[in-house]
């Protein structure tokens, strides 16, 4: 069943489709022809999403809703309280409403490395600045992107994205597509997002994804422990989730430390590229080891996809130094809302390196995690 916005809600629509053409132009004296379309058809796409917005509390007075779907509404709604209220993230409209979407990836992100580096190639757009990655709404069309970049010389990677945030410009929808996802899933999800919303540092894609990997891994923790009970079994599982993805990032530490040491050894392109082969079958030989003791890492498949630098890079980009977001929160006795606060309050201090301030503070009276900042 579907509802069509009303009056209001026309309104609303007409002033967003008015902002979109703002932004664009804006932005036109940056972009070339052929960027500018891809914008544009960036706005399209948002505009269409935010335009069949329905409320949820609309779709639980239905009474023929599905009881998995209802309960996943119900919690995406609870979550958005406690993210206000006890985590202290800026939630405004955000994940009230509903779209629906067809597709179970909303865009097909490409990203390219060179393949003796692990910096990923990046593409400035307005607003967020340098990116290291590319959204096409049409698989097709990113296919075609990573195998120009390829013919380039670049390692590629193609891959979906299922949620993304507008970063508090607009009160974005719960996708429909993240209802397939299990609570505990929906609830991490969610709570990153919201990070976004909160704070944002434009042309810091590492910084911005690692942040919200932690607050939504350990934040659904606490959702769950605060609604459920320390004990309950969403708890205890949420838990090891956000525990798995400090195991999970300590690996890929591991991981990028053998590959820095190739690639800055200086030795000639062929021969590090053949090197990297067996590093390559090594890494995901060690990770196939390591996966069946992971939580919530199902849908990575570091041990079964093609290897190369894009693909590490995708996975360093969301798991970079999270031990350390984990220090503060022990230094601040396990409370999420005065951590993400301290958070941002360090971040901003160095906004050109925010790892560096954050690795001070959690390393001012010495630590096990490491010795020397990682950035």
């Amino acid at each position: 069943m579907r509802s069509f916005p009303g009056s209001a809600d026309r309104r609303h629509g007409r002033g967003l489709y008015a902002v979109l053409r703002l932004l664009l132009l804006l932005a036109m004296p940056a972009l070339s022809g052929c960027e500018f379309g891809y914008l544009a058809r960036a706005a399209y796409e948002e505009s269409r999403i935010l335009w069949n917005r329905q409320p949820i509390d609309q779709m639980l007075a239905r009474g023929d809703l599905p009881p998995a779907t209802r309960a996943k509404l119900e919690t995406v709604l609870k979550v958005r309280v406690f993210a206000r209220d006890q985590l202290g993230e800026t939630v405004g409209g955000a994940y009230g409403t509903v779209s629906q979407v067809d597709k179970r990836a909303i865009v097909w992100v490409v990203m390219a490395t060179p393949p003796t580096r692990l910096t990923p190639v990046t593409w400035w757009f307005p607003i967020v600045g340098n990116v290291p990655y590319r959204g096409y709404f049409e698989r097709g069309d990113a296919l075609a992107e990573a195998k120009r970049l390829k013919t380039d010389g670049y390692d590629t990677l193609v891959r979906p994205a299922v949620a993304f945030s507008t970063l508090g410009f607009f009160d974005d929808p719960l996708l429909s597509n993240l209802l397939a996802l299990n609570r505990i899933e929906l609830a991490g999800v969610i709570i990153h997002e919201l990070f976004h919303r909160t704070f944002f540092l434009a042309s810091d894609a590492m910084f911005d994804e690692s942040a919200a990997t932690w607050v939504g891994g350990r934040g659904a923790q606490e959702f769950f422990a605060y609604t459920e009970g320390v004990g309950s079994a969403d708890a205890v599982a949420a838990r090891a989730v956000a525990d798995s993805d400090q195991t999970f990032a300590r690996f890929l530490l591991q991981a990028e430390a053998r590959l820095l040491r190739l690639y800055q050894s200086g030795l000639p392109k062929d021969e590090i590229l053949k090197q990297r082969v067996a590093i390559f079958a090594s890494i995901q030989a060690d990770y196939a080891k390591l996966a069946p003791s992971l939580s919530g890492l199902e849908r990575f498949d570091l041990d079964k996809e093609p290897l190369n630098n894009a693909v590490l890079s995708n996975y360093l980009i969301y798991f970079h130094n999270l031990w350390d977001f984990d220090e503060l929160r022990r230094m601040n006795h396990g409370d999420m809302r005065a951590t993400i606060e301290k958070i941002i309050r360090l971040a901003s201090s160095e906004p050109d390196d925010p790892f560096n301030p954050i690795w001070w503070a959690t390393h001012r009276n010495g630590s096990p995690a490491a010795s020397t900042p990682s950035h």
